[in-house]
């Protein structure tokens, strides 16, 4: 039996700038990337708090959130974001960090929540093969 978030549907993904990061050049090749390997992709935009990012992921019903921070906020923004979507019973959505993340972190980004973390340089191959797993887990596209 089918149920809504088992159809067989494209993977829903959120691109995210959160906060003063201006540069977003790398979130926007990730965001392509991502719509030619078959995604629906929804690109925020700069400038966007944790809490507009919520909103916008409850309201475009995605599976995954794709960060990019480049400002060295990643630690505080990415909690602040896996808390906010636990408490709107969002848990299951998917978050991937990427952008200037040093490799000491990587491992408290996971233990926080994120599902993968994806520092500059990283294979864009690398990320779609991720991000298919995700959907395939989810019974999606």
């Amino acid at each position: 039996m089918e149920t809504p978030r088992t159809k067989q549907r494209p993977l829903r993904v959120l691109v995210a700038k959160p906060g003063l990061d201006g540069h977003d050049k790398g979130a926007k090749v990730v965001a392509q990337t991502l719509r030619d390997a078959g995604c629906e992709v929804i690109y925020t935009g700069l400038h966007k708090s944790v809490e507009e990012i919520l909103h916008t992921a409850l309201q475009e019903d995605v599976d995954v959130i794709g960060l990019s921070v480049l400002s060295g906020n990643h630690l505080d923004i990415t909690r602040e974001l896996i808390e906010g979507l636990r408490a709107k019973e969002m848990g299951d959505v998917a978050v991937l960090i990427g952008g200037n993340i040093p490799h000491r972190d990587r491992p408290l980004l996971l233990e926080i929540g994120a599902s993968g973390v994806f520092a500059t340089g990283a294979r864009l191959t690398d990320i779609v093969s991720f991000v298919r797993d995700i959907a395939s887990r989810k019974g999606l596209q």
